[in-house]
């Protein structure tokens, strides 16, 4: 099984990201934008960005902290995707 990390930007005025961890990528944005996703997106549509395969769930979830904590790195991938 694989595992993705990946980063959403969202559509709105502000251009917030929102990082996570899947095994099913296309199923996981289908429900941010329907609102059922993580408390953080609800309320906003998304757009992917980027996104890493894993083959193991604890390199998905060590890379997924690293996105989350390294602002820097976020915001570089959020330019590189306007």
């Amino acid at each position: 099984m694989s595992y993705y990390v990946y980063m959403l930007k969202s559509l709105g005025q502000k251009k917030t990201t929102y990082v996570g961890y899947t095994n099913n990528l296309q199923k996981r944005v289908k429900l941010h934008n329907k609102g059922k996703g993580a408390k953080f997106t609800k309320g906003r549509k998304w757009k992917l960005i980027y996104k890493e395969c894993y083959e193991t769930k604890s390199k998905a979830l060590s890379r997924e902290y690293y996105l989350k904590k390294n602002r820097a790195l976020r915001n570089i991938i959020k330019s590189i995707n306007l």
